[in-house]
């Protein structure tokens, strides 16, 4: 029974990740084609609102049926029906007084917020981002109460759908915006888009629970259960650790337009510049959910409890996860730095910020690998810890912004940034050490990786050469066919050399897709 408990949460991670990877790809993806239509001033008016519907899509989605879900998880213990009175109705108020905190406070700031980004005219696109939140209680209670029975296909289901109608709106509002609409109509289009998402979700979610009549029943429990320091305390927890992209956007649209001014720039070019600065990000997801979602598929084996009962398996398990995130970081990171120029122009239709992007593209490694860490530290308690490391970022991050940029422009954010993450990774390799001990990490193999690494590179640079002298690429489409084309075929050159260097146990050969393929290419095969 035990096993099969096990298995069934581990295939409920699994569901989740991808459907989270599908989700984060479409998300990434959509915001090329809104650069392209309203140019870097709108890309930089939906960056200043996106930190703020973020925050509302990560507790919708993470934070608040998380902790939802151990809540039903440990009264499934007992063996109670979920009760509209005694669990549905007070869940749902401790959400929504927290949600609605953060809606009155954030909506009537606005104007304040709005000043400090140094642009009142976001004022109204802000409120509108902010009435998102009325909406998180109703997918998040829904949510969590299927998790906490291991059913993960209506969260998955629900996910993806919500991101295809928030999408959707989104590059309709940009569509508006390029016909000649004021700009700032991309700020209240995406919180719209963000509320249409929600209620699809939500309706999802809602026939779902209907046809499931027992998960819940109308009888008023005799004891009390007290909900609010779970859903209060461990869903903000929880969420943080899914925050460190996000926050580090959020410092960057309250402070880069006013430390740009101060730097001698016009508030119409701050604005441009930022809007140009924000290109990295969609790079940046996108390449940071490659290479942490197929670690993290891996974490939820790890426990506290499995630790005490299995130590030996659970490290080799963490061993796993942060190799996989290792390999896949650092090969993003070192192609995305080699093909921005290319990147650059063919995604966002110019080379303005190459320079300061190429520096902001380490990020991938630094997010990757923090953000793996902390979910193997918080599956083993160090919650408040991985929650303490990802606060002191977002100092460092803030007090970057406010030294380097009016000296260095968008160079000085990049480098926030990459401190930012670089003392929360090594805030978490710190904290782990108590449980995984320094000799664990010697077995990686860095000699493959630095082999593969350097292959890739030259590969890509030999590839460029050639390309380069016998098309013409100044067009953008010919640009955009090489760039994709490089990527697959630097991509190529690196898995195989990892492979051919014998980079991966036999066990994780086992579960590598085309297995056959695979064992080929590795120097021992079956017997590595």
């Amino acid at each position: 029974m035990t096993k099969l408990r096990s298995r069934s949460v581990l295939q409920g991670a699994f569901i989740l990740t991808l459907a989270g990877l599908i989700s984060k790809v479409i998300s990434a993806g959509y915001r090329v084609p809104l650069q392209n239509l309203t140019g870097d001033l709108g890309f930089y008016v939906y960056q200043q609102v996106y930190p703020i519907l973020g925050i509302a899509l990560i507790l919708a989605l993470y934070g608040f049926p998380a902790a939802i879900s151990k809540i039903v998880s440990d009264i499934g213990d007992d063996s109670s029906p979920l009760s509209i009175p005694s669990f549905y109705l007070p869940v749902f108020w401790w959400v929504m007084m927290a949600s609605g905190i953060i809606f009155v406070t954030g909506f009537f700031s606005s104007p304040w917020i709005a000043s400090v980004m140094g642009d009142e005219k976001l004022t109204k696109p802000l409120q509108t981002a902010f009435l998102v939140f009325l909406l998180v209680p109703f997918v998040s209670v829904a949510r969590g109460a299927f998790q906490g029975h291991n059913d993960m296909g209506p969260t998955a289901v629900s996910q993806i759908i919500e991101q295809v109608f928030r999408v959707g709106i989104i590059i309709g509002s940009a569509i508006l915006v390029m016909r000649g609409t004021d700009v700032y109509t991309i700020g209240i289009g995406a919180s719209l888009g963000s509320m249409a998402g929600a209620v699809a979700a939500f309706s999802v979610l809602f026939y779902w629970l209907m046809k499931k009549r027992e998960m819940w029943t109308w009888r008023r429990w005799d004891k009390h259960v007290s909900y609010k320091r779970t859903i209060f305390l461990h869903g903000i927890l929880i969420c943080l650790n899914y925050m460190l992209l996000l926050s580090l956007q959020l410092v960057d649209a309250l402070t880069m337009v006013p430390n740009l001014q101060k730097a001698g720039v016009t508030l119409e070019d701050a604005r441009m510049w930022k809007g140009i600065f924000d290109r990295g990000q969609p790079l940046i997801q996108l390449g940071t959910v490659l290479a942490s979602s197929l670690a993290l598929a891996l974490i939820p084996s790890v426990t506290r409890s499995r630790m005490t009962q299995n130590p030996d398996q659970v490290k080799k398990s963490v061993v796993s996860a942060v190799k996989m995130t290792v390999f896949l970081c650092v090969g993003a990171t070192a192609g995305l730095i080699f093909l921005f120029p290319a990147i650059n122009q063919s995604f966002f239709q110019d080379v303005q910020g190459t320079s300061a992007l190429r520096i902001l593209m380490i990020v991938i490694l630094g997010s990757s690998l923090s953000i793996t860490l902390s979910s193997i530290l918080q599956g083993l308690d160090y919650m408040k810890q991985t929650a303490m490391m990802i606060a002191g970022g977002l100092i460092i991050k803030w007090a970057g912004n406010m030294l380097f940029i009016p000296f260095l422009s968008l160079h000085g954010a990049a480098i926030s940034s990459v401190m930012a993450v670089a003392f929360v990774l090594i805030g978490n390799i710190v904290t782990l050490r108590h449980e995984v001990p320094w000799g664990n990490w010697t077995s990686l193999p860095w000699k493959g990786i630095l082999i593969s690494l350097v292959g890739m590179i030259f590969g890509l640079w030999l590839a460029k050469m050639l390309a380069f002298l016998i098309f013409d690429l100044n067009a953008r489409l010919p640009l955009l066919l090489y760039t994709l084309s490089v990527s697959g075929f630097g991509a190529l050159i690196y898995a195989v050399l990892l492979l051919r260097t014998g980079s991966f146990t036999n066990e994780e050969l086992h579960v590598i897709p085309f297995r056959k393929v695979v064992w080929k290419l590795s120097p021992k095969g079956l017997d590595q």
